[in-house]
């Protein structure tokens, strides 16, 4: 039975390697090799719910915003990337690879 356990779960894993790659919650673009997985509202106030994430992405949304912040008002990626700081990064960010790794400046 164990055998048989571990072909199921060998067969589900090379299947969700064969897959595409989901898209980045906040950008879009399809995610490279490197994945971080982002909480819509921060552990710290209670959130559970991740969505698949770039690292600079990651980065960028934690450089702009604390997380009460992020909690209250920008939840939803939606709002989020309606925001000047994140829609110029977004503009920025739209023709690079998916792998693309840039040091990201923190909040003033």
């Amino acid at each position: 039975m164990k055998r048989r356990t571990g072909l199921a779960e060998a067969a589900a894993l090379a299947e969700r390697r064969d897959a595409a790659p989901p898209d980045c919650v906040l950008c879009g673009r399809p995610l490279g090799h490197r994945v971080e997985w982002h909480h819509l509202v921060p552990k710290s106030e209670g959130g559970r719910v991740t969505a698949p994430i770039h690292p600079i992405c990651h980065r960028t949304i934690h450089a702009s915003f604390g997380n009460t912040d992020l909690a209250r008002l920008y939840a939803d990626p939606e709002v989020l990337r309606a925001q000047p700081a994140i829609a110029r990064f977004l503009r920025w960010i739209a023709d690079k690879p998916a792998d693309f790794h840039a040091p990201v400046r923190t909040r003033r």
